[in-house]
């Protein structure tokens, strides 16, 4: 399975997007939850779960959704399953490094 990763680098902040490859461009709604996998945001690179978790790694920010790739960083310990919300039925979380 292979994800789409797109990296922003701001000032000093790197913000990192990725998708499950099955997500790209697509659209989810429950209730008042929305959320729009958009190919401007998430459509960089085609990569490896592994890829995108090195990436993931290294941010500042993170936008992740899909089941593949969650599931992969809730086994490295890089996110914990209470962390993780689903809109319907998709896994999405957000990574916020303090530093």
């Amino acid at each position: 399975m292979r994800v789409y990763l797109k990296v922003r680098r701001v000032q000093k902040e790197v913000v990192v997007a990725v998708c499950d490859e099955n997500l790209l461009g697509k659209k989810f709604e429950e209730g008042k939850l929305r959320l729009h996998v958009k190919e401007d945001f998430y459509g960089g690179q085609l990569v490896s779960i592994k890829e995108g978790v090195d990436a993931i790694k290294e941010a500042t920010i993170a936008n992740i959704v899909g089941e593949n790739i969650i599931k992969k960083l809730i086994e490295e310990g890089l996110v914990i399953e209470e962390a993780v919300i689903k809109i319907a039925g998709i896994p999405h979380v957000q990574i916020i490094k303090m530093i």
